[in-house]
């Protein structure tokens, strides 16, 4: 059938009402997570999701974002175009029914879509309510129409404004700063969907522009989930070139899943339905770690490779150092929320089970030397669960991790509240004295670590529990690790990395930073781990003034020249044979590289003091690009570690991994 045909048969008798609009203004968060810069950016979803799903019914060809130097986002895409006719029940037409009514669209059965991603029927409603301007120009009939809103409500009727031999929709709008904390969108953030959904739509073009800085890029992968897998093992050493892929249809869904293993120690697996992220993954990921499990320990034992009297391999063993991608198409799907993070379709499970277990069992019995690198090291994997297991029971025997008794170094806080609590894990002995006489003893813990942590992206969790400062970070958080660990036993919701503001403290923050995401990400995503900032520069003034502490270049520059027009416009003296900071009028400037330089009143006023001390919050807004950061910084390539610390140390401001 031709485009042309396809396009025939979608009008606005297919858009089914459910209810109205209202309640979007009032309550955004319900519809798009937050009002942060999440929320801001999932209206973009919305709408570049609008526009796959045109592709995915084989409607379009083209996805494209383009960020105007007003602020506005511009999304288009080259399918049917939102119906414009009238529609029978509301009266108005397809465009503004669409645009002004929520659970409005032609994703409910009505025969507009077949697979579609924006299951609610909210997303464009939604877009439009919480934007302070919006314009919506469809291409269709041989006809170019265009309608205008404000807070979503129409300001023009929509009009036919010219000719056009072109299909599709293309939204301009602007986020209503009155709702938003933020309304700057991240040229990054939207590149990254745009490769997500080109990796997932074979044959779809997307792309982006930014007019204020030039920016562009466009992106088309004809492997589709093959090469998104290639991608994310892209900076890791591979078990084997090869990659696994099926693509099957049972019954009234499709199956796709590409996998490949790596000699990593850690899982990727990306899960998605109608090319939505479902990061909390769902009944597709509960079949697909089903099959996986059962298919590899079969073949093991097949080929003895596991012998009679060994136990099966776990789930975690099978799945380490696995990169997989999982897509499935379906009519139906059943998300938790708008924000579509798990999928609760019960059939799926079974389909993706049937899928991986039979293609997949036939991938290793084609791909016999494949198979033995992915069930060796599966074993390898066991043997260490098992070493880990003994060292975690040994080290709970002897009281170290669990029990009453805390770590003999840590100086814990009088509060039991964790959310008055915080830990300050801080660098070497000599801070940690500092720190420890500066607290505030009611509610600030201090953990000195000495030396160098343990890199634990290339150790498993049997030589961590080997490792005192590891495990005296484990006891001192009291979370527990692996298969113990909970949140419930949190006992600070302030975790605050505190190192010297040099290289070698870069350096022990990132090795910290690597463990937090490795093995404690929640307490990340809880917004429980901080960066301290110590100052970099004490500005000396004379008699009994204190000093002035600064905490970057850039700000020491703006300081010392602000202070020397004030004392011209106050009148005082300024000598210009004099250097700069004498001009300022201060005595000396000192240049801090340890947190041990300052005594304990000096470190808690700069660095610990809750009134003045500058905290950078841990978030992980892309895990698929720290997962790459990380295994890039912590692998094996000292060298590029080394250099990328050296030149990034001291520009640390907002850490957003």
């Amino acid at each position: 059938m031709s485009k042309e045909q396809k396009a025939s048969t979608y009008d606005a008798s297919q858009i089914q009402v459910l209810e109205g609009l209202d309640p979007v203004r009032k309550r955004p968060g319900m519809y798009i997570g937050s009002t942060g810069v999440e929320g801001l950016h999932h209206l973009v979803w919305e709408l570049i999701d609008n526009g796959i799903d045109e592709a995915l019914g084989g409607f379009a060809t083209e996805v494209s974002v383009e960020m105007l130097e007003d602020g506005a986002i511009t999304v288009r895409d080259n399918g049917r175009g939102i119906p414009t006719d009238k529609h029978a029940k509301t009266g108005k037409s397809g465009v503004e029914t669409a645009l002004t009514i929520l659970h409005a669209g032609g994703k409910f059965g009505g025969g507009g879509y077949k697979v579609s991603g924006g299951l609610h029927g909210v997303g464009v409603s939604v877009v439009n309510a919480l934007s302070s301007k919006l314009v919506v120009n469809v291409f269709q009939k041989g006809n170019a129409y265009r309608q205008e809103y404000a807070l979503g409500v129409p300001k023009t009727s929509l009009e036919i404004v010219g000719k056009s031999d072109k299909t599709g929709t293309e939204i301009t709008f602007y986020p209503d700063a009155g709702i938003f904390e933020t309304v700057d969108f991240n040229y990054d953030t939207i590149l990254g969907r745009l490769r997500h959904q080109a990796y997932l739509t074979k044959g779809v073009r997307t792309s982006i522009k930014d007019v204020a800085s030039g920016k562009a890029y466009a992106f088309y992968f004809e492997g589709g989930i093959q090469s998104y897998v290639r991608h994310l093992n892209n900076s890791k050493e591979v078990v084997d070139e090869d990659i696994f892929y099926i693509d099957k249809q049972i019954k009234d869904s499709v199956v796709e899943i590409a996998l490949q293993y790596n000699d990593s120690f850690s899982e990727t697996v990306m899960a998605f339905a109608n090319n939505v992220h479902n990061p909390d993954g769902g009944m597709h990921l509960t079949g697909f770690r089903t099959a996986l499990t059962r298919v590899i320990n079969d073949y093991a034992r097949k080929n003895g490779l596991i012998k009679d009297k060994e136990e099966n391999l776990s789930g975690e063993d099978c799945r380490e150092g696995l990169t997989a991608v999982i897509l499935v198409k379906l009519p139906d799907p059943q998300f938790e929320g708008q924000t579509k993070n798990k999928l609760g379709n019960p059939e799926v499970r079974g389909y993706v089970e049937q899928v991986m277990g039979e293609w997949f069992n036939y991938y290793l019995e084609e791909h016999p030397q494949v198979a033995r690198k992915i069930v060796n090291k599966g074993l390898l994997a066991a043997r260490a669960r098992k070493a880990a297991r003994a060292a975690r029971d040994n080290i709970i025997r002897k009281g170290v991790l669990e029990g009453s008794g805390l770590p003999g170094k840590l100086a814990d806080c009088s509060s039991r509240n964790p959310a008055d609590s915080e830990l300050y894990i801080v660098e070497g002995d000599s801070a940690g004295g500092s720190a420890k006489g500066g607290r505030d003893s009611k509610t600030q813990a201090i953990l000195p670590l000495r030396g160098k942590v343990l890199n634990v992206e290339r150790a498993r969790l049997d030589r961590m529990l080997g490792n005192n400062e590891i495990v005296t970070l484990i006891k001192a958080l009291g979370v527990g690790i692996d298969e113990q660990f909970s949140m419930e036993g949190l006992r600070y919701h302030r975790i605050i990395i505190m190192t010297d503001a040099d290289v070698d403290g870069s350096h022990i923050s990132t090795l910290l930073l690597t463990f937090f995401f490795r093995f404690m990400k929640p307490i990340i995503d809880g917004g429980y781990l901080y960066l301290a900032k110590p100052p970099l520069f004490e500005l000396v003034k004379s008699g009994r003034k204190s000093s002035v502490f600064i905490y970057d270049e850039d700000e020491l520059e703006k300081v010392i020249s602000d202070t020397i027009e004030n004392r011209k416009k106050e009148g005082l003296k300024v000598d210009s044979s004099e250097d700069r900071v004498k001009q300022a009028g201060f005595m000396e400037q000192k240049r801090y590289k340890g947190l041990g330089e300052m005594d304990a009143t000096q470190l808690f006023e700069t660095t610990m003091n809750p009134e003045q001390r500058v905290l950078v919050q841990v978030r992980v807004d892309d895990a698929e690009k720290a997962d790459a950061i990380f295994n890039k910084l912590m692998g094996t390539e000292v060298e590029l570690r080394k250099n990328f610390i050296q030149t990034h140390a001291k520009f640390v401001k907002d850490l957003d991994i």
